[in-house]
C-alpha cells in the first residue's frame, strides 16, 4: 500500500524550499533555527481557550 506524497509535503514549512534529509522536514539548519526561535519567542500559537491561573493551582500546591 503506497503513500500518496504531494508536492507541498517534501517542502520546508518555513520557506518552502525543497526538503534536506538532514534537516528534515526543513530545507536546511538555518530554517529549523528560525522555527525554533519562533516557536520559542511565542510567534506560533495553539488555539484554545485561555488558562485561568487561579483554576490551574490546587489547594495542597502550597500558594
Amino acid at each position: 500500500m503506497g503513500r500518496c506524497m504531494s508536492r507541498k509535503a517534501n517542502q520546508c514549512p518555513f520557506c518552502g524550499k525543497p526538503q534536506a534529509a538532514e534537516s528534515k522536514p526543513f530545507c536546511s539548519q538555518g530554517c529549523k533555527d528560525r522555527d525554533l526561535l519562533k516557536w520559542l519567542d511565542e510567534g506560533y500559537r495553539v488555539p484554545g481557550p485561555y488558562a485561568d491561573y487561579e483554576d490551574s493551582i490546587g489547594p495542597d500546591d502550597g500558594y
